[in-house]
């Protein structure tokens, strides 16, 4: 065998190429493949990038046969003396995660050991993580909700989309169905619900308020007959009471009560 490859069999007796190295007293696997020439250029590539002082932006263009996140761990293992098989680059006070040549995404360190246990996923353009069995949106976990809408609801405040460092993201809009208003008395918040369009459900001076009133609203477009799933708001600043003595005290706008009864009438209508 040539140096760093390994004979192995699958279950169908086919055979197949491992190899390995070892640095820093470390065992590293670099992959399986289907012929023993393609494992010997691994090792030889990974042997090249452990021992060369070639950078990263050179190095991730480098190695034919490694996989992309391979070559970020192994230069990180060289310069950090830190062997994460996630795609993740130890910098001063803060990481990157390499989903692609092209997508550095950079978190504060206090996120280290999170994303060394979690991958970050990428389909359709939305980029999620697989957590305890579930499947939770990357931006969730930093208070932007499902539906936001990028600078509407939230923003990156230098303007790299790829920097998750909490000082670097401002959320605006933090409630569903709650949008900010500036005028020049102060600022308000509007409430909209989707229903067959958007509807304004009312504009109010406290964003808590808002987010009640958009709960508020989801429970009476329940009451009418409408179930869209919606997502109800959180206040995680106010105890049950307050909360429901504001949702008690809170009105609506006529205009979406009105709407509301036009809805009921219409589906009462549909089942004659």
């Amino acid at each position: 065998m040539l140096p760093g490859v390994y004979l192995s069999y699958k279950k169908n007796h086919t055979a197949y190429y491992r190899s390995s190295l070892t640095y820093k007293s470390k065992h590293i696997s670099l992959g399986s493949f289907n012929t023993e020439n393609e494992a010997n250029m691994a090792y030889q590539d990974g042997f090249y990038l452990l021992h060369e002082n070639i950078p990263l932006e050179k190095a991730i263009h480098y190695s034919k046969v490694l996989t992309f996140s391979k070559v970020i761990s192994l230069v990180n293992y060289r310069d950090n003396n830190y062997y994460i098989s996630n795609p993740i680059y130890l910098h001063n006070g803060y990481f990157s995660y390499y989903l692609s040549e092209n997508e550095e995404y950079k978190f504060d360190i206090d996120d280290l050991f999170y994303y060394t246990s979690h991958r970050i996923l990428k389909r359709n353009g939305h980029l999620f993580i697989n957590d305890y069995g579930m499947q939770i949106t990357l931006a969730s976990r930093y208070g932007i909700h499902t539906h936001a809408v990028l600078n509407r609801d939230y923003e990156f405040i230098n303007g790299d989309i790829y920097d998750y460092r909490y000082s670097n993201i401002h959320v605006i809009n933090p409630y569903y169905g709650v949008f900010e208003k500036k005028e020049y008395f102060g600022q308000l918040y509007e409430v909209k619900l989707n229903l067959n369009g958007t509807h304004l459900v009312g504009v109010y001076h406290d964003l808590d308020v808002a987010a009640i009133a958009y709960n508020k609203a989801i429970d009476i477009a329940t009451q009418y007959g409408i179930n869209k799933n919606y997502k109800q708001n959180y206040i995680e600043t106010l105890s049950s009471e307050e909360y429901a003595e504001i949702y008690t005290n809170i009105t609506l706008s006529k205009s979406f009560l009105i709407f509301l009864e036009k809805m009921k009438y219409k589906f009462l209508d549909n089942l004659q």
